[in-house]
């Protein structure tokens, strides 16, 4: 069996990862699923803030790339069939 090195992603690449997902939420036009998905982000970023190992840290790290693409892909999708009113909270007074 051979072993297996994990890559640990640097603190840069975090941090880019978490700017990107809230670049994300900030597509959706409705603002329920926008503030959701910014909520969601932090939330999950603060419970593996105290992640230690290498193995834990590198699978957090992949599971947030997943959901960046699947929030990339959703925000899409949403953006064709949005609602063409919008919603109390977006309208500015």
């Amino acid at each position: 069996m051979a072993a297996t090195s994990v890559v640990v992603p640097t603190r840069s690449e975090v941090l880019c990862l978490f700017r990107s997902l809230l670049r994300t939420a900030r597509q959706f036009s409705d603002y329920n699923i926008r503030e959701y998905t910014k909520i969601r982000t932090i939330d999950g970023f603060r419970q593996n803030r105290t992640l230690s190992d290498p193995d834990s840290v590198a699978l957090a790290f992949s599971e947030a790339k997943a959901q960046l693409d699947i929030a990339k892909r959703q925000a899409v999708i949403y953006s064709l069939y949005a609602p063409k009113v919008k919603s109390i909270m977006d309208i500015k007074p």
